[in-house]
């Protein structure tokens, strides 16, 4: 049995729903994200798990228990907010032994606790410290270690690491993969950060216009969406306008990319010859070279021209302008030794892919 379980779960304010119908299973010891633009209904949702909010159908079960209607008080759960919520009159040490206080903990026990808790978060030392002599990072620890002192069934986690800059964020990111392997708590946890989600994740819900368009790992949603939606909002992705021409029996098709050409793809149940959609690939899929390479049989490719390149340090995107005027981003490591390009605006490429390396959308 699921440890959390959300059924047909509908939030409205006024004529507005911010939650449409929203149905989720999270196992135990889960890292589960809900994954959305601004306005898509996860922090909505996330207020109903910590009880904050009541449903207005639906139901939210925690270990087989429906607490739709429980306060949160009564609830095994806690959050954490982007603010911290810090005391700031108080020590880390008292920030994080606060709720096992007002839980009437024997002294000795909850020294022991307190003590576990600044080991895991890697602040031992800092227990002594108010939280304006802390770092962003060092709150944010803080914050979190106060809502794990007493081990609730779930700890729900409002987008925590917004704050921080860019570098702090990613050592944070595998911090928490850390402490929650360490604890084994579940979390359910709030972003609209695609490369935090892939990042942190078991499992991603991925929500738009309050419901959910695609659940599940990152590989797959980060590498087959489900429809445009999701092929738009996770990371780049080529989206190339297309029509099924044949279905195959080995589980392939084929399709006509306008503008470009016919090409092998992946095949699912439910695609009829004619339908038309869209193909999406990742720009890292994509292979160029000057000529076209031996072994290319069960690939897509295409003669084109580099129109554009961007540096980004790691990895430079060629933008390539293929048949009647289709561009298709390509991403490269610039792993070669110096500083030059591997090509340069103008030059004529072959571009190609396998093709199982992206999927066919329906309209």
């Amino acid at each position: 049995m699921a440890l959390l379980e959300i059924r047909n779960v509908v939030k409205r304010f006024g004529d507005f729903t911010a939650v449409n119908g929203v149905s989720i299973s999270v196992e135990a010891g889960e890292f589960f994200t809900l994954l959305g633009p601004s306005g898509c209904g996860k922090t909505t949702l996330l207020r109903m798990l910590a009880g904050f909010e009541q449903p207005d159908a639906g139901q939210i079960l925690l270990d087989g228990q429906d607490v739709s209607t429980v306060p949160p008080e009564k609830r095994p759960v806690h959050t954490v907010f982007q603010s911290y919520a810090l005391f700031p009159h108080m020590t880390v040490r008292d920030n994080i032994a606060f709720p096992l206080k007002m839980a009437k903990w024997p002294a000795d026990k909850l020294q022991a606790q307190v003590d576990e808790l600044l080991e895991d978060v890697r602040l031992t030392q800092f227990g002594a410290r108010f939280p304006h002599e802390l770092s962003g990072g060092q709150r944010q620890r803080v914050a979190i270690a106060r809502a794990l002192v007493d081990r609730p069934r779930l700890l729900l986690l409002d987008e925590p690491l917004s704050a921080l800059d860019a570098k702090l964020r990613e050592q944070m990111q595998i911090e928490l993969i850390d402490l929650q392997k360490e604890v084994g708590v579940t979390f359910v946890y709030v972003t609209h950060d695609q490369g935090e989600a892939l990042a942190l994740s078991h499992r991603i819900a991925v929500m738009n216009a309050g419901k959910v368009e695609q659940l599940d790992i990152p590989e797959t949603i980060y590498s087959y969406p489900n429809n445009r939606f999701v092929a738009d909002f996770i990371g780049q992705c080529n989206v190339l306008a297309s029509e099924i021409v044949a279905l195959h029996g080995d589980g392939t098709m084929t399709i006509a990319i306008n503008g470009c050409g016919e090409m092998k793809a992946l095949a699912r149940d439910g695609l009829t010859v004619g339908q038309k959609g869209w193909f999406s690939m990742r720009p890292e899929k994509i292979k160029l070279d000057r000529e076209l390479p031996g072994g290319v049989d069960g690939e897509a490719h295409f003669k084109g021209r580099v129109h554009d390149c961007l540096y980004l340090g790691d990895v430079t995107i060629y933008i390539v302008e293929v048949g009647d005027g289709v561009k298709i981003e390509a991403m490269l490591p610039n792993s070669a030794p110096g500083l030059a390009k591997l090509f340069d605006d103008d030059d004529p490429v072959e571009i190609t892919w396998r093709y199982d390396a992206g999927s066919f959308l329906a309209e």
